[in-house]
């Protein structure tokens, strides 16, 4: 998460307080499984998500530092960005100098932590440290849960986890229950494997884990994807028929009345719509912010154009300006 700055509340009850101004942020992977209605999320959403927060374990554990609080309201979606980002550091510490020693969320928490919280309570010393392998467990927890739709804190606290957790995640990968569970996502499953081995010197490392072969399958993003996650390019479907992409002046006339009205949100930086698959009859707007698509996205969702009733979805920005529409979002 990007940090702007630093002042000081001088009126606050209990004194003087330092305050960090930090980027405003989206949605939570918190949010996004109680939207998933115990359906799990869909796998374009797990890899993109894995991926983001991966590379940013990466980038901390190589600068020697610990995450520690790693969870599902700790993962938020960055619009302006269009990736996941990782917040709250206030139990994070420099690998070797461990200077907290409760780390970690119930739920969340690595073997190998949870014995150290245990001792500490006793007034004992670990003669475990906990490393950056801690973070890639709960990594391996959150994927799990967004795969399942479940909350699984009771799952691994249970004396069956602790016997034999590869089995209970064959057995979520297996559910009939489990939507995803008609995509071949034995590579997701090995991966969350590789993180959550009890040995954490048989952990993956989120540098070993980003060359999982799960991160080389092309996924597309689900309509609920587009209008959970936010971006700067909006998509409106339900806009336009055939016989006005066959007619140049209809077609002129409504790509102006488009743009007059998406304007009035907010400067348009461009606009698209496609005469030929993929993306036949749909209008692609980028806005200069994700701000204003977001306002777009409320005010036109549900307005009646040319007598249809318009459904306002938000578009991958990459994907846009790549020029790769998605023909078939399900």
């Amino acid at each position: 998460v990007t940090l702007y700055g630093v002042f000081t509340n001088h009126y606050s009850a209990n004194g003087p307080s330092r305050c960090l101004l930090l980027e405003l942020l989206d949605v939570s992977v918190s949010e996004l499984l109680l939207h998933s209605s115990n359906q799990g999320c869909s796998m374009w959403m797990i890899q993109h998500c894995a991926r983001d927060v991966l590379e940013a374990l990466a980038f901390l554990h190589h600068k020697g530092y610990v995450h520690a609080d790693l969870k599902p309201r700790n993962i938020l979606w960055s619009a302006e960005e269009e990736c996941f980002k990782l917040i709250d550091f206030g139990l994070s510490f420099k690998e070797g100098n461990q200077d907290v020693k409760y780390i970690q969320t119930d739920g969340y928490r690595a073997p190998e932590a949870e014995l150290q919280n245990c001792l500490a309570q006793a007034g004992l010393q670990s003669e475990t440290e906990c490393t950056s392998a801690v973070d890639l467990w709960s990594l391996g927890i959150v994927l799990l849960e967004m795969f399942s739709g479940m909350k699984l804190k009771h799952t691994v606290q249970s004396q069956e986890w602790k016997a034999n957790s590869s089995a209970i995640i064959d057995r979520i990968f297996a559910s009939e229950g489990v939507v995803n569970s008609a995509i071949p996502a034995y590579h997701l499953r090995d991966l969350i494997k590789s993180m959550l081995h009890c040995d954490q010197g048989k952990r993956a490392s989120a540098e070993k884990a980003l060359c999982s072969p799960f991160f080389s399958i092309p996924f597309a993003p689900h309509i609920e994807d587009l209008v959970m996650l936010p971006t700067p390019v909006l998509r409106l479907l339900n806009v336009l028929s055939d016989a006005s992409l066959q007619s140049e002046e209809e077609y002129e006339d409504i790509l102006e009345d488009i743009r007059e009205e998406c304007q009035k949100y907010g400067p348009v930086v461009s606009l698209l719509i496609p005469k030929e698959n993929p993306g036949k009859g749909q209008v692609f707007v980028e806005y200069a912010n994700a701000g204003d698509s977001k306002a777009a996205q409320k005010m036109l969702t549900g307005k009646i154009f040319d007598g249809k009733f318009v459904v306002a979805t938000f578009y991958p920005l990459s994907a846009y300006k790549r020029g790769y529409l998605y023909q078939n979002l399900l």
